[in-house]
């Protein structure tokens, strides 16, 4: 008598589940672009000046404690580039992002070409 009760709410909860058969399935997801760090040299471990020789002026600066981010944009891409000091040398670009101007993906180093060749650079 007391396994009918038991019987009667495990049917009821594999109704629930859909009895357990279904499986879950898989979540279609965007490619996830690969970055590399070719073309980076010339940008990561500089300054900021560096950057403004290479890009031209910053369309972009924040400023957070001692760290900094000078934003370069152009046609193909925005680059952010992160600088934070080191010791007592000025702030060194340590981490880039880039994306295009719709805010989708782009290689780093693409993005480091693209902008190295604005008529407002050097």
């Amino acid at each position: 008598m007391r396994t009918a009760p038991m019987i009667t709410a495990a049917a009821l909860l594999t109704a629930c589940t859909g009895g357990g058969t279904t499986r879950p399935q898989p979540v279609s997801a965007a490619p996830v672009p690969r970055y590399t760090a070719s073309g980076l040299e010339r940008v990561v471990g500089q300054d900021a000046a560096a950057l403004t020789r290479l890009f031209g002026q910053p369309d972009a600066e924040v400023r957070e404690g001692t760290a900094r981010k000078l934003q370069f944009v152009g046609p193909i891409c925005i680059l952010d580039a992160y600088l934070y000091p080191h010791g007592s040398e000025p702030p060194q670009v340590t981490w880039i992002d880039a994306r295009q101007p719709d805010g989708s993906p782009i290689d780093r180093g693409s993005c480091v070409a693209a902008l190295s060749r604005r008529e407002a650079a050097r």
